[in-house]
């Protein structure tokens, strides 16, 4: 769920990174300091904690971006947050970023839940197909759903493409009726 004050964040960064490619960017280099983030809980803690200064809460920012190798923008935006007391928030904030990409590209966002994990040649074969089906560039999220028996099931916007073995069987059922 995209909160409400994310999305400011998000067209800013967009302004500020001129194109949607650089705003990709950042929005990766932003979600792989998120993920280090949201696993860490005492960096959960830091963030949290007004006991820690601001000037310790960046000190260990810039330490982990540098590991981590990620760029300015990202950093300043990194500082902002952590400043504005938004670090903690940015999940919602790389989420607002993905949508607005996603809409200056005209790229469509597809959820798949799949049986099993996916190859690389099934991932891409799974993108084109759902590209030709709603004729527009598809950015595919894959998760693997272990109810299912086989098959997968995408969802793009309010559109459900249902390959599930359990969807067919139930197709067939209806048809047999």
């Amino acid at each position: 769920m995209i909160r409400r004050f994310a999305r400011p964040y998000a067209r800013a960064i967009m302004d500020v990174a001129k194109t949607p490619q650089v705003a990709a960017a950042v929005r990766d280099e932003l979600a792989t300091f998120e993920q280090a983030r949201a696993g860490a809980r005492d960096l959960q803690e830091l963030y949290a904690n007004p006991g820690f200064d601001l000037e310790t809460k960046l000190k260990v920012t810039r330490s982990i971006s540098q590991r981590l190798g990620t760029g300015e923008l990202a950093g300043r935006v990194r500082e902002v947050l952590i400043r504005n007391h938004r670090i903690n928030n940015l999940g919602s904030i790389v989420e607002a970023l993905a949508e607005m990409i996603r809409q200056a590209t005209g790229t469509l966002a597809a959820d798949v839940r799949a049986a099993h994990q996916l190859t690389p040649d099934e991932q891409a074969s799974l993108a084109r197909t759902l590209e030709a089906k709603f004729g527009s560039k598809v950015e595919v999220t894959i998760t693997t759903d272990p109810n299912l028996l086989g098959g997968f099931v995408a969802k793009v916007g309010s559109e459900v493409f249902d390959a599930s073995v359990a969807g067919k069987i139930n197709r067939f059922r209806e048809s047999l009726m």
